[in-house]
């Protein structure tokens, strides 16, 4: 994909950041209806992040959940005026076709069950979002897309980011080349995990250590900076607790190489905490920091800082995503997208293994 396709599928265009102007200053325009959302999954980001966000949401609201937890539903239904028959098991997911007030579900399972319960809500006549990363591999990417498409339904990544005005900014300013073509990325992220039992450890679930679950920032990072996609990596993976780490890995650094020549170095890891993007081109510097975390993201260039408002980053998602539905338009942030990502994640990994610099 060339620099202007790039562009273009993110939505920015010759007209900048005023393609997303509810982002900045102004709300969106509120919809005479607003379109159901089903929660798929209600672990800590549908508990404390999408649920309390789809309250300040102006074209979705949650009509809907699908939980394996009794226990959940009746707090659920309390907590949200979910009525009884907007309540599914992973057993009765399918039963969600006959549903008119579902319209969207949201897939915030852990990774390694993405592609079934895309493709299933899918088959069910639903638009599906799905958190990042898409799905364990490439093939499992492929399906999600071509499930949706057969549908005819949209299909969203969870990649919030996008619609987050400090990010924007930092697109514009490196596919742009305010400050002269992109030469050097420095980009990680990471923390220091804790409870040793949880799924993100267990690779089956997770399908890899830190680089499947923030990680996959950093790669978006690097992409929607340059506006290309990397044609080679080379990346070194270690554990130095082979007792939590005994499944996935702990920490990962590689280097991609793009067409026009920038390089980036990169880092993810589940060791300690760490979280940037900063971005070295021919006439100076734009970085954020934090750079991929819930917020507030904080920005800045060779020249003066960002003043951009902090945003809800769940709702601008959702919202955008609900609104290219109700508008017949793609969204910026389709299953092509997540299914680049985990081309690299897959190179990435083969270059650890192997020792070897890959070509994509």
């Amino acid at each position: 994909m060339n620099r202007r396709n790039f562009v273009n599928t993110l939505g920015i265009g010759m007209g900048g950041l005023s393609v997303f102007p509810n982002v900045y200053a102004s709300p969106f325009e509120p919809p005479q209806k607003k379109l159901g959302i089903a929660l798929v999954g209600l672990g800590y980001y549908s508990e404390f992040k999408l649920a309390p966000a789809l309250l300040e949401t102006k074209y979705c609201k949650l009509t809907g959940i699908v939980t394996g937890t009794p226990e959940k539903e009746e707090k659920w239904a309390k907590k949200y005026n979910i009525p009884s028959k907007n309540i599914y098991t992973y057993e009765t997911y399918d039963q969600i076709a006959d549903n008119p007030d579902i319209d969207v579900v949201y897939i915030v399972l852990p990774n390694g069950m993405h592609a079934e319960y895309t493709v299933r809500g899918a088959q069910a006549g639903k638009h599906v979002i799905c958190e990042k990363p898409m799905a364990n591999s490439v093939a499992e990417c492929e399906e999600m897309i071509a499930a949706c498409k057969a549908a005819g339904k949209q299909l969203a990544i969870g990649y919030r980011l996008h619609y987050e005005p400090h990010t924007r900014e930092i697109i514009r300013l490196g596919q742009e080349q305010v400050f002269g073509p992109v030469k050097l990325i420095e980009a990680g992220f990471g923390f220091k995990i804790g409870d040793p039992t949880q799924w993100r450890l267990n690779k089956k679930l997770a399908g890899g250590g830190p680089m499947m679950d923030v990680g996959v920032y950093v790669i978006q990072g690097t992409r929607y900076v340059t506006g290309e996609e990397p044609i080679a990596v080379t990346a070194r993976s270690w554990v130095t607790d082979p007792v939590k780490f005994h499944d996935v890995e702990e920490t990962t650094l590689w280097d991609m190489e793009f067409p026009s020549g920038a390089v980036a170095s990169c880092t993810t890891t589940y060791a300690t905490n760490t979280e940037r993007l900063r971005v070295n081109a021919e006439k100076g510097w734009f970085e954020l920091s934090p750079a991929f975390s819930y917020g507030p993201i904080k920005g800045r260039t060779s020249k003066e800082a960002f003043a951009f408002p902090h945003t809800n980053h769940q709702a601008v998602h959702m919202d955008g995503v609900c609104k290219s539905i109700m508008d017949g338009e793609p969204n910026i942030v389709p299953g092509e997208e997540g299914l680049r990502d985990m081309k690299v994640i897959e190179a990435i990994y083969k270059s650890a293994e192997t020792g070897k610099r890959v070509t994509l």
